[in-house]
């Protein structure tokens, strides 16, 4: 009894730890269930201490049901006419997809080696299909929502595979599509190809994705500021009692990832739609009548950008990192004189050729806008019929703008910071007197140091006249305060001349 109750019974020998596929099977059906409790708790919460609830028990567990649904991309209907229902709350997606990579990262490490190892990642995936196999029978008969079965078990089928597939990957492996990157660029020209570039031109995608959801998050932040200051809109959601500010507030969590990617949208130019005929860029906004609901208390006023063009600045700044990191790694230069290291990937062999160095920050240009159309197309959706059809971003507008910036702004940068590199390296002009590389040619530095000294005397003998007496000069030798004056030379007592 005492070795039964002192350790997991997953991991007893003998019992359900000698039989891999079963615990791993009920580990995925623990994490969809961990993942279903994360969005049943709250919903079951709110209608208990919502007063006058229109629906049961039942109710609340169908709407539980389709949101977890909706969290994995797949959509719904909505209401005795079937509106479609098909916005994602990513925050839900991003936690369900999470929890798979970490469940399918622990089997696969505790099954390397054995026999049959793969087949437990394998397991994890049918038990998180046969959870969600019993969700959408539970939302599929005749309600507020209703699951469409075929297509919302592919989809989600389809995120929980992708998601078991990257956690599984082997420890050590190159990342996912390095090997395919590799081959592509391996295709291209000598002159124009940069040679083992993949990793740093994948490192400079991800930093300028990065760089542009940051833009987004700051376009948001500076929204709700102003909404904030402004005040009054969506004011009417807050009004409807605790529970209703609770569920606004939780519904608002869920989709701030979302939100952040249109708020990267609307930086990069094309912005996005809040209805058919609509449209929310920093050159025009063109609106019609938007549900009460916070989120669309950010949107701007109708009309020009005017100083809201200044949003595009920030794709632009996305835009330097890759940039520098490009350049850096295309000079193929692994430390700098002196002993010093310089940051971002170092890449040896060979420095790269100018148009090698441009054909690198074009495919991770390219690489950015990719990213940008599918993430743009899971961000927006139906919220409706009719003119609520689609909400969001453009898929391939958003893909171009996000590709042109980090393109148009990336390239000028890695030539200039691959041809500083070099330059350093080659014990060129500009060595500073702090890490042995000089910023500067020779005159100019000279030039500025002495400016810099000058600044610094005149400075100091202005604060020494400050401190002395009033309408006195104060010379270094006067004495202070209270201190006796020293005897001239030749006086007596002084010090013999």
């Amino acid at each position: 009894m005492t070795q039964l109750t002192g350790r997991p019974i997953l991991e007893a020998p003998g019992e359900l730890g000698a039989r891999p596929v079963l615990s791993a099977l009920l580990t995925g059906v623990r994490t969809a269930l961990l993942g279903l409790s994360v969005v049943t708790v709250p919903v079951l919460g709110l209608w208990v201490v919502t007063p006058f609830a229109d629906d049961g028990a039942a109710g609340a567990l169908r709407l539980a049901s389709a949101l977890w649904l909706l969290g994995h991309g797949a959509p719904v209907l909505r209401g005795p006419a079937g509106v479609p229902l098909s916005v994602a709350p990513l925050g839900l997606g991003l936690l369900a997809v999470g929890q798979l990579y970490r469940a399918a990262g622990r089997v696969a490490a505790r099954g390397a080696g054995r026999p049959g190892g793969r087949g437990g990642v394998r397991a994890v995936w049918a038990g998180y299909c046969a959870v969600a196999c019993a969700v959408v029978a539970q939302c599929a008969g005749a309600g507020e929502f209703r699951a469409r079965v075929v297509a919302d078990l592919a989809v989600v089928a389809l995120v929980a595979g992708a998601a078991v597939a990257a956690g599984a990957r082997r420890p050590g492996a190159a990342p996912a599509g390095v090997e395919a990157l590799e081959r592509a660029l391996a295709g291209l020209p000598e002159r124009v190809r940069p040679t083992g570039g993949a990793p740093v031109v994948r490192v400079a995608a991800l930093a300028a994705g990065a760089g542009l959801l940051a833009a987004g998050g700051l376009v948001v932040a500076v929204a709700a500021v102003l909404a904030a200051v402004g005040g009054g809109a969506g004011s009417a959601v807050f009004a409807g009692g605790p529970a209703a500010v609770a569920g606004v507030l939780l519904l608002t969590l869920v989709l701030l990832p979302n939100t952040v990617l249109w708020g990267a949208a609307y930086a990069l130019g094309p912005g996005f739609a809040v209805g058919a005929g609509t449209v929310v860029s920093p050159v025009l906004t063109v609106l019609g009548p938007v549900p009460e609901f916070p989120l669309f208390a950010l949107l701007a006023e109708p009309g020009a950008g005017g100083w809201r063009l200044a949003a595009c600045v920030l794709p632009a700044l996305a835009g330097v990192v890759p940039g520098l990191l490009l350049g850096r790694a295309a000079a193929a230069d692994g430390g700098l004189p002196g002993g010093g290291r310089a940051a971002g990937p170092v890449r040896p062999g060979a420095p790269w050729p100018v148009a090698a160095t441009v054909v690198a920050a074009l495919v991770s240009g390219l690489l950015v806008g990719g990213a940008a159309a599918g993430l743009g197309w899971l961000a927006g959706g139906a919220l409706g019929a009719g003119r609520m059809a689609w909400l969001g971003p453009v898929p391939w507008w958003t893909a171009l703008a996000a590709a042109g910036w980090v393109a148009v702004v990336s390239a000028p940068v890695a030539v200039l910071a691959r041809s500083r590199a070099l330059r350093v390296a080659a014990g060129g002009p500009g060595r500073s007197w702090r890490s042995g590389v000089r910023l500067v040619p020779g005159a100019l530095a000279v030039t500025a140091r002495r400016g810099a000294l000058l600044l610094r005397a005149r400075a100091y003998g202005a604060v020494t006249r400050l401190a002395g007496a009033p309408g006195a000069p104060t010379s270094p030798a006067a004495p202070a305060p209270g201190v006796p004056a020293a005897p001239a030379p030749g006086a007596p007592g002084g010090p013999a001349r």
